[in-house]
């Protein structure tokens, strides 16, 4: 199983890669992990660095579930993933998501921030090359050499899956 799953920031992206992972005993990769050094999201990494850790992650692992994208420094990407997983919520239930995980993560949280600000930006923004956009998202769909599939994101985790497995399966049997 090689899969992938991109949508909004707030879809639930890392907490559906992390079960999946869990229930079948592959690794999960977080693409945050390219991007950052630290779990405060404040320093990024060099596009080298990030260049490193992925080759590394493609090296070792055969089988994986990636949430997020590289699309933004790395246009190819995971070429050898057997499936695009688009998740999608609309838009105040995701922009609330967000708001809590603010409020979790920073106790001088006031109610808005940069990266909330750039969040309310996903739906609106046009151009394909603005990172962690629906209009990037769609490119990368349009662009996939694997099938993609789009998931409601306001679906239990399980459910989610299930569907995720459901469709991994009938591209077993085709291949």
């Amino acid at each position: 199983m090689r899969i992938q799953i991109i949508g909004g920031s707030g879809t639930g992206k890392s907490t559906l890669g992390k079960w999946i992972g869990q229930e079948e005993g592959i690794p999960w990769i977080d693409s945050d992990h390219y991007l950052w050094t630290d779990q405060t999201f404040t320093e990024k990494r060099t596009v080298d660095e990030r260049y490193t850790l992925y080759d590394q992650d493609i090296k070792r692992h055969h089988q994986y579930v990636v949430s997020g994208s590289v699309f933004s420094w790395n246009p190819y990407g995971f070429p050898d993933r057997e499936l695009l997983v688009f998740l999608t919520l609309d838009e105040e239930t995701r922009m609330n998501r967000l708001i809590k995980r603010e409020q979790a993560r920073y106790p001088d949280f006031s109610g808005s921030n940069d990266f909330l600000d750039w969040c309310r930006t996903y739906l609106t923004e046009t151009d394909p090359a603005k990172i962690g956009t629906l209009a990037e998202h769609q490119l990368q769909m349009l662009l996939s050499r694997s099938p993609v599939i789009r998931i409601d994101a306001a679906q239990s985790t399980d459910e989610m899956y299930n569907q995720i497995k459901e469709q991994h399966q009938k591209l077993c049997i085709s291949s």
